[in-house]
Formats: C-alpha cells, sequence, structure tokens
C-alpha cells in the first residue's frame, strides 16, 4: 500500500497500537517483531479486540479487508509518522543526550505549558517505535511538540531525526553510556551530533549550554541561543544551592526546584531558555519549573520516615553515576550510605569504569557503602558486595537501616527501586 493509502485509514482511525491487548476502539494495530515475540501472530487478536484494522508484514496472517499487508511494519510506520509530522507542520524541539534528557523534556514541556498546547514524549518513548508513536499522537489542536530521542547505537538518533524533523534541538550532554553499542566516546559524540547536523543543513536552531565544550566544538554553523554561566549569553543563570534540593539563581530570582543535584542544573537552564525564546514570561517560567516534581527514579527524594533517600534508580552509567556521586559526596548529611548497582552496556571499558568508582568512594568518608551486581562483585573487596538485589534485599531485612541519607544509584536492570520499602 501507497503511504498516502495508509494515511487515509489512519485519519480515520487516529489512534495507533502495537499491543492486541491494548486496542481502543476504531484503533488500528501495527504487528511489531521482537526476539520473543511476533505480533503478526497477534493480528486477528487486535481485530477481536476492537482495531478496525491491522498492519501485517507476513502475508500468510492478512486477509485483505481489515488485516492488510505491508513489506515492514515498522517501517511502514515511520514513514506513516513522518508523513503526518510534515503534514501537520507543527512546530518541534528535539531532546537527545547521554544523560538527563527526560527530566529536561518534562521541564520543557511544563514551561510550554504555560502558553501553548503542547505534547511531550510520555515516560521513555524514545527509541525507533516511541518516537514515531508519539508524533502519531499529534492532533492539529498541538502547537508545539517536546519529543525526546535515545541511542545505543551509532546512527541512531540521524534515523530518528529524519522521522521527526524538529525545528528546534537541545543535546543535554555527551558522556559516557552504552560504550557497548557505540564502540568508544567518540562514538557516542557523532551519533548525538547528527541532531546538531540535521539542524545545521535545515537552518533550524539549538538551545546550547555555551559552557560544555564538547557541545560548543559541535555547534559551529548553527543558529544558537545560548544558556550558561557566562554574561554574554542569552541566558544567565548560577547554582544558589543543592543540598539536597536545586536552587538556581537568575536574574533576582531564586528558583526553587524539586530536584536533587547541582547536575540537574543544566536541565533547568534548558527550559528557561526555551521559555525566554518561546515569550514565556518569567513569572510563568519559575512557576513552572518550581512546580515540576519528579516521579520516575529520577533524582528524586522521599523521606521514609527512617531515613532520606535520593532514588536515581532510572539509568546510570560512568558519567551520571560520577555526577551522582560528587553530588551526595559534597551534601552536608550526618550518616551517609550509597547502594549501588552496576552500570550496563559498558562493553571492553565496564571493568575500568566499575574499579574508577570503588577507587572514589574508598577515598570518600561513608558511613558505608553497598555494592550490587556481577561487575561491582570484581571491582573491590572493600565494601558489602552483592551479586543480586534480591541478596542485598535479604540483607537489609536482617540488618535494618535507620537515620540515614542514602542514595541508590544504578540501571535500570538491576531493580534497585526493590529496596526502597525496606530503607
Amino acid at each position: 500500500m501507497e503511504i498516502k493509502e495508509i494515511y487515509s485509514l489512519y485519519k480515520a482511525h487516529p489512534s495507533i497500537t502495537t499491543d492486541s491487548r491494548n486496542c481502543s476502539e476504531n484503533s488500528i494495530f501495527f504487528a511489531m517483531k521482537g526476539v520473543s515475540f511476533n505480533g503478526n501472530e497477534y493480528a486477528q487478536k487486535a481485530i477481536e479486540n476492537g482495531c478496525s484494522y491491522a498492519f501485517v508484514d507476513e502475508k500468510q496472517y492478512a486477509n485483505g479487508t481489515n488485516i492488510l499487508y505491508v513489506e515492514d511494519c515498522l517501517s511502514t510506520l515511520q514513514q506513516l509518522a513522518k508523513f503526518h509530522r510534515l503534514t501537520l507542520g507543527t512546530k518541534i524541539i528535539g531532546i537527545t543526550g547521554t544523560n538527563g534528557k527526560t527530566t529536561t523534556k518534562e521541564l520543557v514541556s511544563a514551561v510550554l505549558q504555560r502558553k501553548y498546547s503542547t505534547l511531550y514524549t510520555q515516560g521513555n518513548f524514545n527509541n525507533h517505535l516511541g518516537v514515531p508513536l508519539t508524533l502519531l499522537r499529534l492532533t492539529s489542536e498541538h502547537e508545539i511538540a517536546v519529543v525526546e530521542m535515545g541511542a545505543n547505537h551509532p546512527g541512531e538518533i540521524r534515523e530518528l531525526v529524519e522521522i521527526v524533523r524538529p525545528n528546534y534541538g537541545i543535546i543535554t550532554n555527551i558522556g559516557k553510556a552504552h560504550l557497548e553499542g557505540f564502540g568508544s566516546f567518540e562514538g557516542v559524540v557523532k551519533t548525538k551530533a547528527a541532531l546538531y547536523e540535521f539542524l545545521r543543513e535545515t537552518n533550524g536552531e539549538i538551545f546550547i549550554n555555551y559552557d560544555n565544550e564538547i557541545l560548543q566544538s559541535i555547534s559551529s554553523g548553527i543558529k544558537a541561543f545560548k544558556f550558561g554561566k557566562n554574561s554574554n549569553y542569552d541566558v544567565v543563570a548560577d547554582i544558589y544551592s543543592s543540598d539536597p534540593f536545586l536552587s538556581v539563581e537568575w536574574h533576582d530570582k531564586i528558583i526553587q526546584t524539586h530536584l536533587i543535584g547541582a547536575y540537574n542544573f543544566e536541565n533547568v537552564m534548558a527550559a528557561i531558555a526555551v521559555g525566554r525564546k518561546m515569550g514565556i514570561s518569567d513569572d510563568e517560567i519559575v512557576a513552572a519549573i518550581e512546580a515540576y516534581e519528579p516521579t520516575n527514579n529520577r533524582s528524586q527524594f522521599k523521606d521514609s520516615g527512617r531515613n532520606q533517600l535520593i532514588i536515581d534508580a532510572y539509568n546510570a552509567n560512568p558519567t551520571s553515576m560520577n555526577a551522582s556521586l560528587h553530588n551526595f559526596l559534597q551534601m552536608n548529611k550526618p550518616n551517609k550510605i550509597v547502594i549501588l548497582g552496576d552500570m550496563k552496556e559498558l562493553g571492553a571499558d565496564s571493568m575500568k569504569e566499575h574499579v574508577a568508582i570503588a577507587e572514589l568512594l574508598e577515598k570518600s568518608d561513608l558511613k558505608d557503602v553497598f555494592l550490587v551486581g556481577p561487575c561491582f562483585m570484581e571491582s573491590t573487596d572493600q565494601f558489602h558486595r552483592f551479586e543480586t538485589t534480591d541478596e542485598l534485599i535479604d540483607w537489609l531485612r536482617l540488618n535494618p537501616i535507620n537515620n540515614s541519607n542514602l542514595l541508590i544509584k544504578g540501571s535500570n536492570s538491576m531493580h534497585l527501586t526493590k529496596v526502597v520499602d525496606l530503607l
């Protein structure tokens, strides 16, 4: 089928699903494939559950009426999203980076919603499937969209920006993450820089932390709205305090956030910059940032009644781990304890990076250290070490922690959030 034919079906049935169990009335199902599943097998079930149409890419599942064959369902979904995005012409801000993407997306969206009807990426729907699904939620009523884009292998950001076609871009930072997929730090830089390259080619504009030397070095030739601590920038601010909540000094204002850590300063600055560029009043920018509260295990604070917790366990890589640790070590709090889980997808650099974290901890004055995962198990024998989070849970049940300040940080797959109820 031609993409225009598919788009006509979509316009009549503008709800898209890839889950046959989640089929609203008059929606369209796209069959996706994974290592352990084949969505084609569930196309008929999607129709039975309420979908008006289903697209499959294996001919034996098509019936020519409401279950239709296309060569590749994922590619078709992406083409449909791009066609829809170009048809509407909505202004889009694309966001990528090693750390801070989701927090920046949330803050920027919170600010924009003070003036505009804003669509933004839900959760972490930031990959080859989540990005087109986000774009297909766009309607003519949306005045602007904020689309988060993630990557774990070379060239992925370029693929996504060709679908999103952003007018503006933000790279939060470029650090060490997914090194196993990228091959090297240089590979990370090249992949993330694709957002800048696209905006350079299309005469777009970037919001850039101009104090970041890596970002500055790859930004030449692009129209830039600069933010940072230098008085020559478009937006100038500084950290007022971060013990534990970040507060930012901007003009004559102190913005008191619900975010933990000085490393969130750049994310707040990006939101201020977007707000100023888009004509939102200073008071509304401040109010939006101060009202935002993280609820996704990213720099989240919790007072359990027994302990005070900083829960930053959604993701971890050497860059974010170091930032979290340095911020925690600088806090003027008693009885500080860290619970750290393995950093995943680091490839050949994995052992070196885990050892570096252990060496940093050995020099600290922390009350206690708990390390979880096979990589940390091999990095040092100085601290409490556990192969799995379940082993740590068993230990905590027998040895409860009280009256302490804790940082919980690790890759999401380590499931460290399971220890929160014991603390």
